[in-house]
């Protein structure tokens, strides 16, 4: 279902743009209508930048020239010469920096430009502006038949007493719910259920650092586009993580792998820490959207010629899991304008909540190619020798408030709120009264 061909490139590195502006303009199009100015505008510096660069090396070459020749009119006796030459090395001294300030300054304005352009969407990424226009792929699970008395989460959370959004208020603010009893081991259960699943299709856990550095912000391409969504510790210049995958990934930056190291595969449980924009009604009300959050991650570092079928992989595990929960799900295929900045094909994962008679997000499975790589310096040695760009992949395994809040609406009954079979071992109960 999802396979198809691609050609492998390497994400808005500059040469690839010189030599393909037509692609690049063209499927960036699909993403923003700015991509024929946004291409000319790094091509325009990136000409400006050789032109200097060649200037700077010339001066360098002349001045290399000139130096050997001092030494030997000087042994010659021609000190006359000699300093002439002298003379003219320091003019050459002088331009050679002032060509080099420039070319710094120009150099700094491409690269400034390069980190505002969002990856290239595959070839088989829907066009279109809003999830309005993501495309449906898949479907499974039944959606249960409530009774009349059925609750959304937020009010169920309050009958049994199992996660208070007001006390998270008062300690914090607002999306920072704290969780009690039967709500705080099954949330428990859910990270420890989701961990052994990823461990036994062969990601390695690890646990990571919960604040990041500007540098691993910018790797993985957070910086500078989600800034304003990201929690900043501003005496520490540290970023409170918005997920997982932005520690794991940056455990490769600058660092190159053999060819025979690949797939690298990871998974990793933290709370997760978003600034999102505030607003109001039902669709953001209890657990639908939080500033602190937990979340398993999955995560990939891959061969360019097997990223995709690592894609796939990820697709059939999440599928898995939902399977196990017995939660109705669906899964879409992201069209440009809802993809994310870094991602060049983007498959979301949604439980239907009952109770609320909607989808909710509770995954995203994203292959990157080799955008994160190029600035992370990711790198791998090929079996000829030469270095090539690696492939990064990750998915949520799994973002745990929708989840939570899925399972609350689907399973509740006149009795309580049933617990999934699979998670009765995790949680030592199997209903919430």
């Amino acid at each position: 279902m999802f396979k198809f061909t691609f050609k492998i490139i390497s994400m808005l590195q500059v040469s690839y743009i010189r030599e393909h502006q037509a692609e690049v303009i063209d499927r960036l199009s699909k993403r923003t209508n700015e991509a024929n100015s946004l291409i000319e505008a790094v091509l325009k510096l990136d000409e400006s930048r050789r032109g200097l660069q060649t200037k700077v090396d010339m001066i360098s070459s002349e001045l290399n020239v000139l130096s050997k020749e001092i030494g030997e009119l000087f042994k010659t006796g021609h000190a006359q010469k000699a300093n002439e030459f002298k003379q003219k090395t320091t003019d050459l001294k002088e331009t050679k920096a002032t060509l080099s300030e420039e070319l710094s300054t120009t150099a700094d304005a491409l690269q400034a430009l390069l980190y505002k352009i969002p990856n290239l969407p595959n070839a088989i990424v829907p066009k279109g502006v809003t999830e309005a226009d993501n495309e449906e792929i898949f479907s499974a699970g039944t959606i249960p038949t409530l009774s009349q008395n059925a609750m959304p989460h937020w009010e169920l959370a309050k009958k049994y007493d199992i996660i208070d959004f007001e006390l998270g208020n008062k300690i914090t603010g607002a999306g920072f719910p704290v969780y009690k009893g039967k709500g705080a081991r099954l949330q428990r259960a859910l990270i420890n259920y989701f961990l052994d699943k990823n461990t036994a299709a062969g990601y390695n856990e690890i646990q990571v650092p919960h604040l990041v550095n500007e540098a691993s912000g910018f790797g993985t391409g957070q910086l500078p586009d989600k800034e304003g969504q990201m929690y900043h510790v501003g005496e520490d210049d540290l970023y409170l993580i918005p997920t997982a995958e932005v520690p794991a990934t940056n455990i490769f930056r600058d660092v190159l792998l053999q060819e025979s190291e690949l797939p690298k595969t990871l998974t990793a449980y933290t709370p997760c820490f978003r600034r999102e924009a505030g607003s109001y009604g039902a669709h953001v009300r209890g657990l639908n959207r939080l500033h602190q959050f937990d979340k398993v991650e999955i995560l990939r570092v891959e061969h360019p010629s097997n990223s995709y079928a690592a894609l796939d992989g990820m697709v059939e595990h999440i599928k898995s899991i939902l399977e196990e929960l017995k939660l109705p799900y669906r899964i879409l295929k992201l069209c440009a304008g809802d993809l994310g900045f870094t991602a060049a094909l983007t498959y979301d994962f949604e439980v239907f909540s009952t109770a609320q008679d909607r989808w909710l997000e509770i995954s995203s499975v994203s292959n990157f190619e080799t955008f994160q790589a190029n600035r992370l310096k990711l790198r791998f040695k090929n079996t000829e020798g030469k270095s090539e760009l690696a492939h990064t992949l990750n998915g949520s395994s799994l973002a745990l408030p929708r989840v939570l809040a899925g399972i609350l609406e689907n399973y509740q009954t006149d009795e309580g709120i049933q617990i999934p079979e699979v998670l009765i071992p995790y949680t030592g109960f199997s209903i919430i009264n």
